[in-house]
């Protein structure tokens, strides 16, 4: 977790080289210690998978790499990188989210960031829709960060 003035290392319209430094420093950070636990929920219904991330205000974060297309809703106060740019987005909006998309940003105030996914075969198991939906699985926080508490019901996608 960084402060709010290290996105400062951003440029307005982010490389992705730039994006993946930002997580790889944020991980560093988390090795000595630092960081934030997220709480997340999972939701389905038939041929849909929702993630439901609550993100506190004043945390930074860089999240995965998405496989796939799929819709995006934010509802609060963030500043995140959205079709090559960074934006604030204050209350409720729905973007849709490209494959081969990597988010950054930092929250102003609480925030939800809800991810809804296709599922067509009803998938339930976290694990493979994690793996199905965003590149190297194994660097979600949850999967990476052991030391930090986790509840197996409720682990989180960053």
């Amino acid at each position: 977790m960084l402060a709010s003035t290290d996105l400062a290392i951003l440029a307005d319209s982010p490389t992705i080289e730039q994006i993946d430094g930002l997580d790889v420093r944020n991980r560093e950070l988390e090795a000595q210690g630092y960081g934030v636990t997220l709480k997340h929920t999972d939701h389905f219904a038939p041929g849909t998978y929702v993630r439901d991330l609550f993100i506190p205000a004043g945390t930074e974060l860089a999240g995965a790499r998405h496989k796939t297309d799929h819709v995006v809703i934010f509802d609060g106060d963030i500043t995140v990188w959205h079709e090559g740019s960074m934006v604030r987005l204050t209350g409720r909006h729905v973007l849709t989210s490209k494959a081969g998309s990597k988010r950054v940003g930092y929250t102003h105030a609480d925030t939800w960031c809800t991810g809804v996914f296709p599922n067509p075969d009803n998938e339930t198991d976290v694990r493979v829709l994690e793996a199905r939906f965003v590149e190297n699985s194994e660097q979600l926080q949850c999967n990476r960060m052991p030391v930090l508490p986790r509840r197996e019901e409720t682990p989180c996608l960053v």
